[in-house]
Formats: structure tokens, C-alpha cells, sequence
């Protein structure tokens, strides 16, 4: 799904200014946009753009600020991006200012002639002006008692201190100008709340006595603690009903100076500092709570911290429990939460139920073959699309799935490599990271080295399946892979079939956009590929552009003023040579289509949908058009192709209030029509017996209509829900399977394939009021790599895997995905035979016969049960006689096809010997399988069950057998096999008498004698 490519850019940290020390970057914080990101020292900040990566403002701190408040300790930035918050170590907070300063250049380009400029092109994403930015300090705060962790808010300024422990809210500073008699502005702050973490205030805590170590508010809204103990929390500020008290108004004298928040809530309520004494309505606050993150610490500990705090012994050391949380990440995408804990483990964990019940972590596995330490989790965060998580260690780092598949890692270099010119310090550990635009690239924060104080940023650069942008069934026909500047489309599928599981074969297409376009709408949004694989579409920032592969040329607006009108929002598809496009233009929502022949402009648009809600996710089923917008409402269309143009011709709607709770969520859509209403419906009432198929989140949901009427033209429709399975993170639907393969469902989470044959037919719950179980898949297929496609008409799901590579002679690290290939062929048979259905299993295989792997799939088949069957008869349990239904089953498969002696005796010597007579006890007796090898002329096949009969000890005297084939093989003049037999004979008698006999038997050496006589006659 991810996977890094080429190698990394490092990007010089030390700024080009006169007498500026170099210094350890401490943090890197990105700006809510992303657009920006702050470099944090021990003395100053660096503002970064990060397209193209480069400097744009620098702010140093006098000595006597570092004196009087502190050094740096770690930075945030406020919601609007207008402030930056440094905390220091004296628990002071400081103020920066952020201000954009219009039709000012950073950058003062060199004097080149026009005729030169031609040559230097502008870099995705830079061709827009850089824009100048005006840092300055807005002044400071002194926060009453250790500030452990600093939130930003929208209004306020939200942070954990550690003495005492508690939680503080104070407003941003804001400017009065009542007082007219001073000239200048006076700073006010209208009042401030805090929080004491105690059993009162925060009765939902484990444990009461700690403080809150880390305050993480995620743009989703959701709000996570994690307290010194190690455990974290979901957290949310509820109000209660505002309540009639009386309010002392401070003298002043008393009442706070400026940016000095004294917090006197030491019972917990809201404190309000109003100008008048006047009673007002106050409202209250608390926070309410869910652990998320919890363990047992042992009995041992709990009696040393007993004594510690009666003051009896104060050696005893301090416990440092190895799942403690010391790093959190939520995903509210898929509703997962990921803990990095001080022993270096990952755990992925759903969000707990209404209820407050955690579910039980999952521990993630983290590959490290070479057993090298890894140190305590340093960062983490989420892909802007929830698919992956980055995390960096100490001495490490590594890329994974929702489900738990490592994509990438690094964990130190190769022992080979010059330590001395090696550059790539993120290899060996990583303080900080986070996600560009797009998610193209991960800029990340190396360790700082002892002796090299520069170059520890690094940016990583991704390519990513393009089903992460938008999931629709063509991306998914084929492996779709999106970088950068450029789209890779697999292009195995057109090739013969060894290409197809040729790992060597470079089959990748790489498609590059256009240079105008990506310079000023980077980064890519959404990518589309047509039913054929023939048509590409890619929408940036705004407007789109569509490829051929046949004319190999792309079209762009020539309008620049239509394109930078609208931005696709929604997904692109292609219905043949037609593009269409779920737009936004000026807040009004429409669907487009464009012809791939015209060009692009909007008076070329074929058709225009107004909609009134903004759209999901667009999905196409044959002609029918499926929309999904943000108000629950599905709606369906038919694609009307007419005389000149085409149109949409809306056939009804349905809304899911109710059923689906986050619309958002929804990443996946189509349907499934039953056969009679395929056959002898009518296309406008698909939507009332259709099968709704949605992923939402991680969950592959099934909604299937209980009844359906119709009342003044309006469809009345209630659904059942299915969920099939958790934790899904990609899923491919194939309503036009092969065979027994139509209407299944091809769901990949994390560890493997799970295949769910005619969803149609699977029952639904009994009871509408049934709480929606998981549905137990047909097959599942494991996998070592990550699956991109599933080539249907070849039975080969196609994947990639990355691969890093070191140099001696090179100061970096080299990124590559390799593809990977899978039969899953006989997984499918395997079902259906243990089933017993050997009747449907040899309609499937039927379809895939004329294959040139299609023997290799069958013998794989019949080694994988007759394997597993031995194992069975070995278990005592008594599992053997369900297993050993299926090997009959699969020799009586075989017998339907021209390739089962092959498979017979290829799965045979493949096998251990000691199991060859079980297996031809079913199969038949090896030498009569040999006689009609032999009477067929399958001459090779027959020379491999001669080697079996020699291990059967089940060969004549004199090697009738073997003559006999030698002499066949001699009549077809096949004398690579002839050279196999005679070697045969040598092997099994030393003495050469089996050899000369078989000479003597079919007169080669008579031949022979006369072929030189012949030769001394010349």
C-alpha cells in the first residue's frame, strides 16, 4: 500500500545567517495544514515550507530570555496557524506570532536571460510564489507549577502541570481598547479554569495519583491523556447546566497580572474573573473519561511505592513497567487507536464501546531478524488517510498497515557500510516525524549525532496505492500505484502468462504528469484507471487531466482560469471513453462528464448533475451510476448514452439514517442484483432489491433490503446489516466472476486474504433485531507480501514488497518495491472439495485449464492435502477421518483433467517417500499409471513414475520397464530423455551391467559400432 522509493533527501538545517552556531533540532512540528512545519532548537525556531522544502523565518531568543525563562523545550502551533506556543523549561510559555506578509519575495531570484529560465522548471507543488511569513514575540506566560504538556485550542490555551497535578485552561490574549486614555494596548485575560486530578475531580482515573505526562487534541476532535503512570485515556470536556452563584470580585491588588494565570481551583470548579461583583450564571465544566491503555502492575511494585511514600526506604528503584504508554496515535478513520510503549512494542486497540469496555489489544508484530535493539517508541502518527502508521524508535524505524502488516523498516545500516561517509542517520533512529500533503512523503527527524550537528532532517518519499485515494473497482482490477510527479500501472496482466509470476520481469508502466499541472496543484488527490487499464485521470489541488495510453499523450485545460474553478471532491470514473467527475464550484456541488476525445473545457462538459450535498464516494456497476453524499442519501443513476452526448437519468434515492452513523467513514460502495433481476428487471428498480455493499471504516458491511414497496412513486426500503469482518483494509468485488467466482468478495486484513464466495447466498441474521455478527469467510489465503490486485481471468493475486539496499561505495540507502505473485487457485478447490462439491470445483477449474501454471496450481493442491492429511493421521485427536475425505475427493478432481499423471507424480516427488504409498493406495497402483504413460506417449511422465517405482521397489528384473521407455523414447528420438534413462541405469547399479543390458536391448550399441565402421570406410 506504501511502500519508500529512491532514497531520501536530506535538507540542511543550519541557516544561511552570519555568526549562527549549528544546534540539535530538538522537535519538528508541522502546521495544521501541513503547508508549514516549525524546526525547534534549544534557542530558536525555524519555519519551514514544505514544498519546496525550504526556510522562510527564523526567530532567535536572547540571552536573557534563555536566562530569565528557560531553553526550548517543545513547540506547538494554535489551530489557525496564526501562533506558534514554545514551552520552556521553566515552565514558561512563549508567545510567537505568526504573520503573512503579501507581495513580499523571499527569495530574490538570480539574473537569468529569459532564454535560460526555459530550462529550470518548477518541481511539483512549486510553482506557486513562496510566501513570506513575520515571526515576533507576542509575549509570555507564567504558568503556576510544572507545565508537563501544552494543547492549543481555538479559544484557549489548554496545559497539564505536574505541581500541583492538574489540568489549566486559560483564553488567548487578546487586545482591549476601552481604555482610550493610554495609547497603547492593554493585554487582559478574562478568566481561566482548572482541573486538580484527584478522586473527586477525575473519579474515572485508575490511579488518582499521577499527572497528566501528555495532552494530544487530534482534528478529528478527539482528545487523548496520557498520564504518568503510563496509561491513557479518551477524554472529552462536558458541560453541565449553568448554575446561579455569587462571584467575589478581586481587588486589585489581587487579581492576576498579565500572563500570570495563578490557578486557586484546588476544589475543581470553573473560576470566572469578571469586571463587575454582580452575581451571573456561570457555567461548569467537567471531564469524563474511558481508559484505553491499561495493565497490571505487579505486587512487588505496588509494595515498594507503600514504602516509598511512608519515607522508610528511599533506595528502591524505580520500576519502569515495559507497557507503559510513552507514545499515542488515533485514527479516526478506521476507529483504531495505536500505544507506543516504553519496550519498544506496538499495540493497536478499536475504540472502546459505548459502554466504556476496551477491547483487547492486538500486539503488532515489528520484523527485526537481526535481534538489534530498538529502544522506547520516540513518535508515531497516522497517514492523513488512516491506512498507515509511522513510527520511529531509538534505534529505528518502520511503516505498517492498519492491520498490522509492516510495510517498510529500518532498524541501522549494514555492517558493510563506511560509517564515516554514511549519511542516513534516520536508519539508526528517529525523535520526530509527520506526513506531507498528499502523504507522499514522510519527513522525519534523525537522532542528533555527536558529530555531525546538521542534516538531521530527512524526507522519505512514498508510492502509494492509488485505492488509498479512492476505492473503486477499476483501481482495484489492476496494481495502481501513485508517486509524486507520476502513476505505475501493472501491466502483467496483458502479458503472457510466465510473465505474470516472473518476479524478474519488469512489467510497470510509469505514466508521468504533466509538469505544468502538478507545479501548481500539487499534491494529487485522486487517480482513476478505466475498466481497461487504457485511461488514466489524476485531479490535484483543482481542476484534472486525463492520459491515453494508446495516443500516449495527456490533455490538460487550456483554459488556466476553468481549471483553478473548481476542485474534484468525490472520485473520478470512467465509463468507457467518458470521465466523470464529482466536483465542487463555489461551495455548489455538480457531477460532470468530460469525453476523453474533446478537449478539456466547460464548454466541451458532456452532461452537468447538480447535487446538493457534497459527494463521497461515486461507484459504477455496469451503466448504473452509484452516489453517496455526505447526507446519508445513496442515489442511483443509469448512464444514458443518446445520439450526440450522454446523460444521467436519476432513478431514485434512498437515505441510510440509522445504519451508517458517520458518512464520512464510507470508503467503498457497490451493489449486487440478483440474476432475475439482471435477466427480466427493469434497470430503474435496482435499487430496491439491490445487495448494498460498503466498507466503513475497517468494516466490510453488507446491507441487504428486508422489504420493498412502492407508494406515489416513492421506494420504501429497509435494510439488514451483515458485517462480514473487522480491520479490513482493502477488499476487491467481483460481480462478474469466473464461474463459481461471481459475486464474491475479496477482503485483505493484514495478514492475509479473506474470500467470501457468492455473498448473495450467505444467510442473513434470522431476526432484524439481531446484533450483526462477523460472517466466517470460504477461504482464506496468507500471504508474505501485499496483495495490490487479483488478476481474476489468471488465478494470481498480484502484490509488492519493499527492499532496501546498501552500497559501500554510496553514503545512503536505496528504496525499491519488488512485485510479488500468489496462485490462489487451489485455495478455492481446496473448499469446494472438502466440501464435497467436487462437481463445482471442476466448473472452476475448467475456466482456468488453458493456463500454462494451471498443472503447477493443481499439483500444489494435491500436496497441500496430502501433507496436511499425513499431519492428521499423525494427531491422534482423532481429525484423521474428516481429513482423509479429502484426498479421495481430489484424486477423483483430478481424474477430470489430462494433467493428473502429471500432477500425480510431480506432487509424489515432491513429497516424502515414507507417504507415497497412502497416497497411491488412492491414486491407483504406479505401475499401471506407468503402462499408460507409456501407452499414451507421455514419455517423460512415465520416466518420472520409473523413479517412483524404484523407490516403490516395485520394478522388474532385467529394468524391463526402463528398456522399454528407453526404446520408445529412442523410436520419438527424444534424446534428452534418452541421456535421463541411461543415467538412471548407471545410478542403480554401479557394476554397469543394467546399463549395457539396456544398450544391448535396443541395439544403440550396434548402432553405434556401424556409425564408426562407417566412418573408417570414408
Amino acid at each position: 500500500m506504501y511502500f519508500p522509493t529512491s532514497a531520501a533527501r536530506q535538507l540542511s538545517s543550519v541557516p544561511a545567517l552570519p555568526d549562527v552556531p549549528p544546534e540539535n533540532i530538538l522537535s519538528l512540528e508541522p502546521s495544521p495544514r501541513k503547508s508549514l512545519f516549525c524546526a525547534l532548537t534549544r534557542h530558536a525556531i525555524t519555519v519551514w515550507r514544505v514544498r519546496p522544502s525550504t526556510p522562510l523565518a527564523y526567530l532567535a531568543r536572547s540571552e536573557t530570555s534563555l536566562v530569565e525563562h528557560g531553553d526550548n523545550l517543545a513547540i506547538t502551533w494554535s489551530p489557525d496557524g496564526s501562533r506558534i506556543v514554545i514551552q520552556t523549561t521553566f515552565s514558561y510559555l512563549v508567545l510567537v506570532k505568526v504573520d503573512c506578509i503579501p507581495d513580499v519575495a523571499v527569495y530574490q531570484p538570480p539574473d537569468i536571460p529569459p532564454g535560460v529560465q526555459r530550462n529550470f522548471l518548477a518541481g511539483p507543488g512549486e510553482g506557486l510564489a513562496l510566501q513570506s511569513l513575520s515571526l515576533s514575540f507576542e509575549g509570555v506566560i507564567r504558568a503556576e507549577g510544572q507545565v508537563l504538556s501544552v494543547s492549543p485550542r481555538k479559544h484557549h490555551l489548554a496545559f497539564s502541570t505536574s505541581s500541583p497535578p492538574a489540568i489549566q485552561r486559560i483564553p488567548w490574549p487578546s487586545y482591549d481598547d476601552a481604555d482610550v486614555e493610554n495609547d497603547r494596548s492593554r493585554r487582559s485575560l478574562s478568566g481561566y479554569d482548572t482541573w486538580v486530578l484527584n478522586d473527586h475531580e477525575l473519579p474515572w482515573l485508575v490511579d488518582c495519583d499521577v499527572t497528566v505526562a501528555k495532552i494530544l487534541h487530534s482534528t478529528s476532535g478527539v482528545e487523548t491523556w496520557m498520564t504518568s503512570d503510563g496509561r491513557a485515556y479518551f477524554v472529552r470536556l462536558e458541560e453541565n447546566s449553568p448554575t446561579e452563584e455569587t462571584v467575589v470580585a478581586l481587588d486589585d491588588e489581587d487579581e492576576p497580572s498579565d500572563g500570570d494565570p495563578q490557578a486557586d481551583g484546588s476544589d475543581g470548579t470553573d473560576k470566572d474573573f469578571p469586571s463587575s461583583s454582580s452575581g451571573s450564571l456561570q457555567t461548569e465544566y467537567r471531564w469524563e473519561g474511558t481508559c484505553i491503555h491499561n495493565f497490571e502492575v505487579p505486587r512487588w511494585v505496588q509494595k515498594s511505592r507503600h514504602i516509598e511514600s511512608d519515607g522508610s526506604d528511599s533506595g528502591v528503584p524505580v520500576y519502569k513497567e515495559p507497557r507503559r504508554a510513552v507514545a499515542v496515535a488515533v485514527n479516526a478513520r478506521f476507529s483504531l487507536v495505536a500505544v507506543g510503549t516504553y519496550g519498544g512494542s506496538i499495540e493497536f486497540t478499536a475504540f472502546p464501546s459505548p459502554e466504556g469496555l476496551a477491547p483487547t489489544p492486538q500486539i503488532v508484530d515489528v520484523p527485526n531478524p537481526y535481534n538489534r535493539p530498538l529502544g522506547q517508541v520516540s513518535t508515531m502518527e497516522w497517514s492523513s488517510d488512516g491506512y498507515v502508521l509511522a513510527v520511529g524508535w531509538q534505534h529505528g524505524w518502520a511503516i505498517f498497515s492498519i492491520g498490522g502488516r509492516c510495510l517498510a523498516s529500518g532498524f541501522g545500516a549494514d555492517d558493510f557500510v563506511d560509517n564515516e561517509r554514511f549519511q542516513d542517520a534516520f536508519m539508526h533512529g528517529i525523535k520526530d516525524l509527520f506526513w506531507t500533503p498528499g502523504n507522499f512523503e514522510l519527513v522525519v527527524l534523525a537522532q542528533s549525532s555527536p558529530n555531525k550537528r546538521d542534516g538531521q532532517i530527512f524526507i522519505l518519499p512514498f508510492a502509494k496505492s492509488a485505492t488509498t485515494c479512492q476505492h473503486s473497482p477499476d483501481n482495484t482490477r489492476y496494481a495502481f500505484l501513485q508517486m509524486d510527479d507520476r502513476a505505475l500501472i501493472y501491466r502483467g496482466a496483458d502479458q503472457p502468462d510466465m510473465s505474470v509470476i516472473n518476479p524478474e520481469s519488469d512489467v510497470w508502466q510509469h505514466i508521468k504528469i504533466p509538469q505544468p499541472y502538478l507545479a501548481s496543484n500539487w499534491p494529487i488527490r485522486y487517480s482513476a484507471l478505466s475498466n481497461d487499464g487504457r485511461l488514466v485521470a489524476v485531479a490535484g489541488r483543482r481542476g484534472l487531466i486525463h492520459y491515453s495510453s494508446t495516443s500516449g499523450r495527456w490533455k490538460l485545460f487550456s483554459n488556466i482560469a476553468q481549471e483553478q474553478a473548481f476542485a474534484v471532491k468525490g472520485g473520478l470514473l470512467w465509463f468507457h471513453h467518458v470521465l466523470i467527475a464529482a466536483v465542487d464550484v463555489s461551495k455548489s456541488y455538480q457531477i460532470r462528464l468530460y469525453s476523453r476525445d474533446s478537449e478539456l473545457s466547460n464548454q466541451n462538459v458532456l452532461h452537468r448533475e447538480m447535487i446538493s450535498s457534497p459527494v463521497i464516494i461515486l461507484s459504477l456497476v455496469d451503466n448504473s451510476l452509484l452516489v453517496y453524499t455526505a447526507d446519508n442519501m445513496l442515489s442511483h443513476y443509469l448512464i444514458i448514452p443518446t445520439t450526440d452526448s450522454i446523460k444521467l437519468h436519476l432513478c431514485g434515492s434512498i437515505t441510510f439514517n440509522g445504519i451508517i452513523a458517520v458518512p464520512s467513514a464510507v470508503r467503498v460502495l457497490s451493489w449486487m442484483i440478483p440474476n432475475a433481476q439482471k435477466q427480466l428487471g427493469d434497470p430503474v428498480d435496482d435499487l430496491a432489491v439491490a445487495t448494498v455493499l460498503m466498507m466503513v471504516g475497517g468494516q466490510l458491511v453488507l446491507l441487504r433490503p428486508r422489504k420493498a414497496s412502492y407508494h406515489s412513486g416513492n421506494q420504501e426500503v429497509k435494510y439488514d446489516m451483515q458485517i462480514f469482518a473487522e480491520r479490513i483494509e482493502f477488499c476487491w468485488i467481483h460481480l462478474r466472476g469466473i464461474g463459481a467466482l461471481e459475486n464474491s468478495l475479496w477482503g485483505y486484513d493484514g495478514q492475509g486474504i479473506r474470500v467470501w464466495l457468492n455473498a448473495l447466498a450467505i444467510e442473513s441474521p434470522s431476526s432484524p433485531d439481531e446484533a450483526p455478527q462477523s460472517v466466517k469467510e470460504s477461504v482464506n489465503i496468507p500471504l508474505d507480501f501485499y496483495p495490490l490486485s487479483v488478476l481474476m481471468d489468471k488465478g494470481i493475486i498480484i502484490g509488492a514488497e519493499h527492499e532496501s539496499a546498501t552500497r559501500i561505495n554510496l553514503p545512503f540507502v536505496m528504496f525499491r518495491h519488488t512485485t510479488s505473485s500468489h496462485l490462489f487457485l487451489h485455495h478455492v478447490l481446496r473448499h469446494y472439495l472438502e466440501s464435497g462439491q467436487i462437481r463445482e470445483a471442476v466448473h472452476l477449474a475448467t475456466n482456468y485449464q488453458h493456463l500454462v501454471f494451471f498443472a503447477h496450481g493443481l499439483e500444489i493442491l494435491l500436496h497441500t492435502v496430502a501433507e496436511s492429511e499425513a499431519a492428521a493421521e499423525v494427531d491422534e485427536s482423532g481429525t484423521s477421518n474428516a481429513a482423509s475425505k479429502t484426498l479421495p475427493a481430489v484424486i477423483e478432481f483430478l481424474d477430470h483433467f489430462d494433467v493428473a499423471l502429471d500432477v500425480v507424480v510431480g506432487c509424489a516427488r515432491k513429497t516424502e517417500v515414507t507417504r507415497w504409498r497412502r497416497l497411491f493406495d488412492i491414486v491407483g497402483n504406479p505401475k499401471c499409471l506407468f503402462e499408460l504413460c507409456l501407452n499414451s506417449g507421455r514419455l517423460n511422465t512415465a520416466g518420472s513414475y520409473l523413479l517412483v517405482l524404484h523407490n516403490l521397489e516395485q520394478r522388474e528384473e532385467n529394468n524391463k520397464d526402463a528398456i522399454r521407455l528407453l526404446q520408445s523414447a529412442i523410436d520419438a528420438q527424444d534424446w534428452q530423455l534418452s541421456r535421463e534413462i541411461l543415467r538412471f541405469l548407471h545410478s542403480i547399479d554401479d557394476t554397469g551391467t543394467a546399463l549395457r543390458h539396456a544398450l544391448n536391448q535396443t541395439n544403440m550399441i550396434e548402432s553405434s559400432d556401424s556409425g564408426e565402421d562407417h566412418g573408417s570406410a570414408m
